[in-house]
């Protein structure tokens, strides 16, 4: 027997009710945890891997055999910013016109919660067709650092397939490649002095210009096109620099982003920034450090892969529209799992719609209740091949 709709809801309604705004992501690793705690005696494993205090990955094993497929999805949501524009408490879901509101409703809490009771479905008719792991991740807003945290310590390896329930636009979008990140922060110092007297002072906010000038030109260099994903793209977004004005600068910061593809892994770029500071410090009077958050690598993908395929047949039996695999110019938790042991594809559908990180974010209701069924069928014929 099928958990029944008004539970589903529920089961989503809570996930959107704690507020793991970039953090606090122990707490839904505990509700998670109690949902499948009653059926530890099918075999069900239940690891939680802690990232820092109150902040808990959470790995569910059901099933057996050599053959193993992965469900993923994140435990954070973004913040909900001015609560007074929301058309209601982004904190409780509210449905209205077939369509169920909260902070987290599109990305990715009802894929998170379709991938759950999708794996309860399996357990309550004991019908578990192999071995399904979900990866329940933190921080994926910020960096997916608890992606790169299982994966490291293990838990993506061996996978023969995964899932990521990211938002689909509706279920009509399946990721199969993606752009990598690299944010990188240069840091200028020099030496302060009265602007009378600049001659006493070194200019830092002069020689981060250069590095300013230079860095654009240079990454203009990676100019091979990705058939899906297009170019490189660069950004510089921050520049901060100097106290007041009549003071020469003692500090300067940039901050830059740069979306990379599989033909220029991440080293190549970190190569090539590294050489542009290091040539500039042999300048008199120069001081400038570069550092990077969190990159992470473009993930390349077969639009045939069998379990793109798979999907694409599943999906014309359970949805009425047309379904398409694209590339995504975002990262996400793939950009990290794809570094687990094995040889394996990585697709990104979910019921969430492209409301993500907006007020009045929300999901249609429908989309996720077939979303769970979607799930559960290419479990079913994942294993049957």
């Amino acid at each position: 027997m099928n958990m029944d709709k008004d539970k589903q809801i529920a089961i989503l309604s809570k996930l959107i009710s704690i507020k793991s705004v970039n953090d606090n992501e122990a707490e839904v690793a505990d509700y998670i945890e109690s949902l499948f705690k009653p059926y530890e005696d099918q075999g069900v494993q239940i690891d939680r891997v802690q990232y820092a205090p109150g902040r808990d990955n959470l790995v569910v094993t059901i099933g057996s055999g050599d053959k193993m497929l992965g469900f993923s999805g994140h435990e954070d949501v973004v913040s909900e910013g001015d609560a007074s524009q929301w058309s209601s408490d982004p904190f409780k879901a509210t449905i209205k016109d077939g369509k169920l509101y909260g902070r987290g409703a599109a990305d990715m809490k009802s894929g998170l919660a379709a991938l759950i009771i999708a794996m309860i479905d399996m357990l309550d008719n004991h019908n578990v067709p192999g071995k399904i792991r979900l990866l329940c991740t933190v921080g994926e807003e910020t960096g997916e650092y608890g992606a790169a945290q299982l994966t490291k310590e293990g838990y993506a390896d061996g996978l023969a397939g995964l899932i990521i329930a990211e938002p689909g636009n509706s279920m009509t979008e399946i990721g199969y490649t993606s752009k990598g990140v690299i944010d990188y922060i240069v840091t200028s110092i020099g030496k302060q002095a009265h602007s009378s007297q600049p001659q006493n002072g070194i200019n830092a906010i002069d020689h981060l210009v250069d590095f300013a000038t230079q860095v654009k030109p240079l990454m203009a260099k990676f100019d091979k096109v990705n058939p899906i994903l297009g170019k490189l793209t660069h950004v510089q977004s921050v520049f901060q620099g100097g106290s007041q004005i009549n003071s020469v600068p003692a500090k300067a910061i940039i901050k830059g982003n740069i979306r990379t593809i599989p033909e220029y892994p991440n080293q190549v770029v970190f190569d090539a920034l590294n050489k542009l500071v290091a040539d500039l410090n042999q300048k008199p009077g120069y001081d400038l450090s570069i550092r990077y958050s969190f990159p992470e690598e473009a993930m390349p993908g077969d639009k045939d892969a069998p379990l793109i395929k798979l999907m694409e047949k599943v999906h014309d039996e359970i949805f009425d529209g047309p379904v398409k695999a694209i590339g995504q110019s975002g990262a996400s938790d793939g950009s990290e799992f794809l570094h687990g042991k094995g040889d394996f594809a990585i697709a990104e559908i979910g019921p969430g719609n492209n409301t993500q990180h907006q007020t009045d974010e929300n999901v249609e209701v429908d989309v996720f209740h077939k979303s769970v069924e979607f799930y559960k069928q290419v479990a079913q014929e994942f294993f049957a091949d």
